[in-house]
């Protein structure tokens, strides 16, 4: 399965998760890039738009290969093994440097707003894609922490085993391709995948409603 760009990923994605329309729930978005999906899967739930923001942690020889992910509470999904072979202290500072890096990003993109609340409602976690799986692991620990009732993960694609090891963690893991051959990098499924910039992150949770839509029982 390709797609033309995020937006057109995200429009799919909002028909997969129809069935949750109008439910009391959340929608979680990883920046940079699953904004722009969580941004149309909001609007078409009619769900507020909160975000997740997990931090990788590279190799400190090979930064692009990552050995653990974290969040802003400290919460940490790790490769074990290559944790172990590199030094306690480097990785210390690393795990806290980007701790204050998650907490920077939400206030550069939220400015202060309180997070959503979603305890005993419906959760769903956006990305635009999954490769390795940390980031996304890490996300569904800190949004199991908030005690959400129901929780989804929604992606266009992931591999196979990744998905397979992620949906034991979740009450309903939704991929839209299924195919058994993962292409080795998330933007091979895209005709366009450029870099999502901050003023766009900004831009987009901007026009969510911070509340979602307003439901017909609720209107005066």
């Amino acid at each position: 399965m390709r797609f033309k760009d995020r937006a057109d990923a995200g429009k799919r994605l909002a028909q997969a998760l129809k069935k949750y329309q109008n439910q009391d729930g959340v929608v979680y978005a990883l920046p940079r890039g699953g904004v722009v999906l969580g941004a149309i899967v909001a609007r078409a739930l009619g769900m507020p738009l909160d975000l997740l923001i997990p931090r990788k942690i590279g190799h400190p020889l090979q930064p692009e290969y990552a050995i653990c992910a974290v969040v802003e509470s400290g919460e940490m999904v790790c490769n074990q093994r290559e944790v172990a072979r590199v030094d306690p202290q480097w990785f210390r500072q690393e795990v806290e440097s980007e701790r204050n890096e998650a907490r920077r990003r939400r206030e550069l993109y939220l400015g202060g707003r309180a997070p959503a609340p979603v305890a005993g409602k419906t959760a769903i976690i956006v990305d635009d894609g999954i490769a390795t799986g940390l980031t996304m692991e890490v996300s569904i620990r800190d949004a199991r922490g908030r005690k959400p009732a129901h929780l989804v993960v929604a992606v266009p694609v992931a591999p196979p085993d990744t998905v397979e090891r992620l949906a034991r963690e979740v009450d309903e893991f939704v991929v839209l391709d299924t195919s058994p051959y993962y292409l080795g990098a998330v933007g091979a499924y895209y005709d366009s995948f450029y870099q999502v910039t901050d003023e766009e992150v900004i831009a987009l949770l901007r026009s969510a409603a911070p509340e979602g839509r307003v439901k017909e029982h609720d209107r005066p």
